[in-house]
C-alpha cells in the first residue's frame, strides 16, 4: 500500500522531540505536510536548523492557515502538536481525516464526548498520544502484570516527578481553569498508565500543592489516590513532585500476594529525542535501558530463574528484571494498522476520556475535603 500522508499542526518541540523521531522510520508514513504560522526564512541557507519546517523537510508542503491546511485533500492523518486542541481535531475530523492528538487529549469530558461522536460520525480514527504506554518501565511492569509474576496486585504507586522543571516557570496566576498545571501535564500519562493496566476505580481522592514558590490553585504538586472495589483491595496512589532530588527517580513500586516490582529511573526515548530532534528513531537500542536502572523484582515462587537468586533468610527470589525495550514507534505502528483496519486503535479516545474524569473528579474531591466516588 502507498505510505499514509501526514500533516502536522505547528512545529515546536513537540512535533520535532516527540512525534518525528518515531514517523520517520515508519515506511507507511510519508511526512507531507506542515501546518505553521510562520513565514518561511528568505535565506534558507543562513536559517539555523530546526527552526522552520521548510529548512528541515523541504520537500513537504507548507501551509500558513488552517485552511489551506485543511482543504489538501491529499492529507489523510492529521498530528495535532499545539495548545490548541479541540478546534483543530473537529476541524480534522470535519475534513475527513484520521487524527492524532497530544495529550492532554482536551480539558474537558464534554468536549471528549463530543469529539468522540463525531470520529465516529466520520467514520475516522480519534487517538490521543498515549506514548508513556510504550516506556521500557512500564512495558515490563505490564509483562509482569499480565504474566502473573506479582500475583494479584494490591497496592500500585505510579510516580512521574520531575525537580524544578524550568518550563513550569510561566505558571504564575493565582487562579486554576480545566487544562492547567501539572496533572494536565505529566499527570495525563500516570493516570492513563493506572487506567490502563487497572481500568476504572470507585472513587477518587486527590491533594493538589504548588511548591513552586508562588501562591496558585494550579497545582506543580499532586497526589491522586483511586481506590477499587472491596473485593479487589486495591489501591493505586499517582504522584507528581517538582521537589524530589534523586539522581534516578522513583517510578513505580508495585505489591501484589506473590511479589514485589520496584523501579527507580526512566526510559531513555525522551532524552534521545530531545537531544536529536527531527531524527528518526532508527538505532535499534533507542529504547534500552541501562542494566543499572532495571527494576527489582522480588517474588515468593521463582519467575526469572537467569536474574532471581533466593534470598536464604527471607525465602524470597530477588533479582533485577530486564526491562523490555521502550518503543514509542509502536505507538504509530498501530496507527497505521488501526487506519487500514487491520486491528483496534490501541489508545482509544474513550481511555483518554476516561483520564480527564480522573482530573475532574481529582479536583471536585481537592475543592470539596472529601472522597468523590467515580461517575
Amino acid at each position: 500500500m502507498a505510505p499514509i500522508k501526514v500533516g502536522f499542526i505547528g512545529y515546536g518541540g513537540s512535533t520535532k522531540s516527540f512525534h518525528l523521531p518515531f514517523v520517520l522510520p515508519n515506511p507507511d508514513l510519508h511526512v507531507y505536510a506542515f501546518l505553521q504560522r510562520a513565514a518561511a526564512p528568505e535565506n534558507p541557507s543562513e536559517a539555523k536548523p530546526y527552526s522552520h519546517c521548510t529548512i528541515d523537510f523541504p520537500d513537504a508542503k507548507h501551509y500558513r492557515t488552517a485552511d489551506e491546511f485543511f482543504a489538501d485533500e491529499a492529507i489523510e492523518l492529521v498530528i495535532v502538536c499545539t495548545h490548541q486542541h479541540a478546534e483543530f481535531v473537529e476541524k480534522a475530523l470535519v475534513a475527513g481525516k484520521h487524527v492524532v492528538v497530544e495529550k492532554p487529549f482536551v480539558n474537558t469530558t464534554a468536549e471528549a464526548d463530543r469529539l468522540i461522536a463525531l470520529a465516529k460520525e466520520k467514520g475516522k480514527i480519534l487517538t490521543v498520544y498515549q506514548n508513556r504506554r510504550f516506556d521500557s518501565d512500564f512495558r515490563t511492569l505490564s509483562f509482569l502484570h499480565k504474566q502473573g509474576a506479582l500475583g494479584t496486585v494490591l497496592e500500585a504507586d505510579i510516580h512521574f516527578d520531575f525537580p524544578t522543571p524550568s518550563w513550569i516557570s510561566g505558571w504564575t496566576s493565582p487562579d486554576y481553569t480545566p487544562g492547567q498545571g501539572m496533572v494536565f501535564a505529566l499527570g495525563t500519562h500516570t493516570i492513563d498508565q493506572a487506567l490502563h493496566l487497572f481500568g476504572p476505580p470507585t472513587s477518587v481522592t486527590a491533594f493538589f500543592r504548588s511548591n513552586r514558590g508562588v501562591e496558585s490553585k494550579t497545582d506543580d504538586t499532586h497526589t491522586i489516590i483511586l481506590q477499587y472495589s472491596p473485593s479487589s483491595n486495591l489501591i493505586v496512589t499517582i504522584k507528581t513532585s517538582i521537589v524530589s532530588h534523586m539522581k534516578d527517580q522513583l517510578r513505580m513500586f508495585v505489591r501484589g500476594t506473590k511479589g514485589t516490582y520496584l523501579k527507580f529511573g526512566s526510559d531513555p526515548q525522551e532524552a534521545r529525542a530531545l537531544a536529536s530532534p527531527c531524527h528518526p528513531a532508527s538505532d535499534p537500542g533507542y529504547g534500552l535501558e541501562p542494566q543499572e536502572i532495571w527494576g527489582t523484582l522480588t517474588t515468593t515462587d521463582e519467575f526469572d530463574p537467569d536474574h532471581q537468586v533466593l534470598d536464604e533468610a527471607s525465602g524470597l527470589y530477588v533479582g533485577k528484571f530486564p526491562s523490555l525495550p521502550g518503543w514509542y514507534r509502536g505507538y504509530y505502528e498501530n496507527v497505521v494498522r488501526a487506519i487500514r483496519g487491520e486491528e483496534e486503535v490501541y489508545v482509544r479516545p474513550e481511555e483518554s476520556r476516561d483520564g480527564l474524569r480522573v482530573i475532574e473528579l481529582a479536583r471536585q474531591s481537592f475543592d470539596e475535603g472529601r472522597t468523590v466516588a467515580w461517575s
